[in-house]
């Protein structure tokens, strides 16, 4: 009887489980089309304005949530596309592939040997024919690289000094401020900038220099796909100052014998003890590479999750309380969740090293060839219903592994604690502002202002003295 009854019980369970499914189709198609109408009318919309209809569209189809319909129409419907012709042209390549579905990004970014980094030819340009990690493939060379920068840039100097340090910059600048800020240009970057300088122990000729040499070349790493011959020559005249400056710096600090505790008198330390890579050039070249992912990185992000905070009310005020009750637990779950609908980079990048069946016995199993460039579609992946529930709703109660905002694999960020920490740092004494809201008109929104960045966001809130602006 227990037996035919367990029978009965596996059938009904199969039964519902099929039943689940077929909801779940229905809801997901619906979902594709309901964003492929609003698209319509968002395009619609573009039509009729001031200016070129090409720019409008683009100007359209790039806001967030446009971007984020988009990928569930094509996650809907097509949810990888692959097209044996080569779009990017900065790379060696001979198909394109894009990728949207969740299990399949992941799939993309965790099969390092399949999918491989790209960046080492423009790291050969920035470093003058040498590498860095985020450019190497798993081997020793990775492998020494990554282990002597962590040990010259470790976790506990998050809490002992790179908090404190940007705790008190910001403070300085938002007394300055007075009640009126542009937070990318005024507070962020300047700050991280001074942070380059205290912790790496190489501030640049000035901070301006510093700010336009790192966003000029992580815009040529992480945003030229076609070798645009204004691009690669900013970054060359980058490069080229900021290598003269980064050897002129580690000459100097080894010939003053200054015993600082930063991380490049780390870095020579390991020189002196004959630590594989720690050569000066080998030093060079990861200051070079780490310097650019950072600047601009934390700064893009800090603006993207303040954006996206603003931009909701009842979230802005639970965010506000979580930075004034000093819970910053809390406040870290406002600031990924905020972070997911607006990520700084929304697709990674990977070449296939070899033929590769995504998606192996599943109706979106498509075949990989080699040498196709891969778009591993990270903020599709963070809406994909099949595995985030309620996607579109603004959720504190998300599981970290919901969450694809620093990448994944071997290449996962380097940073990825110093931006966890700092962005917070950032975040909790912007929100603990009183009265804080956009300013009005086109300053109060975010402008990338024809770049990869945000470049302005002006907040206001109410300061000490009489109000003046900052921009």
């Amino acid at each position: 009887m227990s037996e035919l009854a367990g029978l009965f019980g596996a059938i009904f369970g199969g039964i519902l489980n099929i039943a689940r499914q077929l909801v779940m189709s229905v809801y997901v198609i619906l979902w594709g089309v309901w964003n492929f109408l609003t698209l319509l009318w968002a395009g619609g919309k573009a039509l009729f304005g001031r200016g070129m209809l090409k720019d409008r569209l683009i100007a359209t189809l790039a806001r967030p949530e446009h971007m984020r319909a988009i990928l569930a129409v094509l996650r809907t419907f097509i949810p990888t596309i692959v097209v044996n012709k080569r779009f990017v042209t900065a790379y060696d390549n001979s198909a394109t592939a894009f990728v949207t579905a969740y299990e399949d990004v992941l799939e993309v970014m965790n099969l390092d040997q399949v999918f491989q980094t790209t960046y080492a030819p423009k790291m050969a340009l920035l470093t003058e024919g040498n590498n860095f990690f985020l450019g190497m493939q798993e081997g020793p060379d990775y492998i020494n690289n990554v282990s002597n920068m962590r040990l010259a840039a470790n976790r506990n100097d998050i809490d002992e000094i790179i908090t404190p340090f940007i705790s008190a910059e910001i403070a300085s600048v938002l007394v300055a401020a007075q009640g009126k800020l542009d937070v990318p240009r005024t507070l962020t970057k300047p700050v991280l900038a001074r942070l380059v300088g205290h912790y790496f122990g190489t501030p640049g000729p000035s901070e301006d220099v510093l700010i336009d040499w790192t966003h000029t070349m992580f815009h040529y790493i992480f945003f030229d796909f076609s070798d645009e011959a204004e691009i690669v020559a900013a970054a060359q005249t980058a490069s080229a100052g900021c290598r003269v400056y980064l050897d002129q710096a580690i000459a100097a600090r080894q010939k003053n014998g200054e015993m600082r505790d930063d991380v490049l008198g780390r870095c020579l330390k390991l020189q002196t003890a004959e630590m594989p890579g720690m050569d000066n050039l080998g030093i060079r070249n990861n200051f070079l590479g780490m310097i650019t992912a950072m600047l601009p990185t934390i700064s893009n992000a800090t603006t993207r999750v303040l954006d996206q905070l603003l931009a909701r009310p009842e979230v802005l005020a639970g965010a506000q309380a979580a930075a004034r009750s000093g819970d910053d637990e809390l406040l870290s779950r406002y600031i990924v969740e905020a972070f997911r609908f607006n990520p700084m980079n929304p697709v990674i990048f990977r070449r296939a090293a070899e033929d590769h069946t995504l998606a192996a016995g599943t109706l979106r199993q498509r075949e990989i060839p080699k040498g196709c460039f891969v778009f591993a579609a990270n903020l599709s992946a963070m809406f994909d219903p099949w595995v985030i529930p309620s996607p579109g709703r603004f959720d504190l109660s998300r599981s970290p592994d919901q969450y694809i905002l620093w990448g994944g694999g071997i290449h996962k960020c380097f940073g990825e604690q110093i931006s966890r920490t700092v962005m917070p740092v950032f975040l909790k004494e912007i929100l603990k502002l009183p009265n804080l809201k956009r300013a009005s008109g086109p300053a109060g929104q975010m402008d990338n202002a024809g770049t990869p960045f945000p470049q302005h966001l002006t907040i206001t809130f109410e300061g000490a003295g009489d109000e003046k602006s900052c921009t």
